[in-house]
């Protein structure tokens, strides 16, 4: 969800690259479903296992919770989102940590981006 929000809000200005420390093998359909009441397709996206190389391609690391299964490499941007796992959760609770998730992107987005008023 958060990797969907980031594309579509940053319309292009910033690469979004997603990827977990335990990737499901396939993305949680009320995830895709509330992503969707937001106009937001995130049916094709797959889940990936997060490389080093995909730490080291990027200025800013959003983490989940995986703690020391991450790779950490001096010199990169990391935050740890706590935020709940959506799994086996109804579409009300799914629906607020998607909320959540917008409002942590949309300061993020402000904050890499405070020129073009993200």
């Amino acid at each position: 969800m958060a990797a969907g929000y980031l594309s579509h809000l940053a319309a292009g200005r910033v690469r979004v690259l997603s990827a977990g420390s335990e990737p499901a093998a396939s993305l949680n359909p009320a995830a895709v479903a509330v992503m969707a009441e937001e106009g937001i397709d995130i049916r094709e996206a797959t889940p990936e296992l997060l490389s080093p190389d995909a730490v080291l391609a990027s200025d800013v690391v959003i983490t989940m919770g995986c703690g020391d299964t991450c790779p950490i490499f001096p010199g990169k941007r990391y935050e740890d989102w706590e935020l709940a796992d959506p799994a086996g959760r109804d579409i009300a609770a799914v629906r607020e940590i998607r909320d959540h998730i917008r409002a942590r992107v949309e300061a993020l987005l402000a904050d890499l981006l405070p020129a073009a008023g993200a």
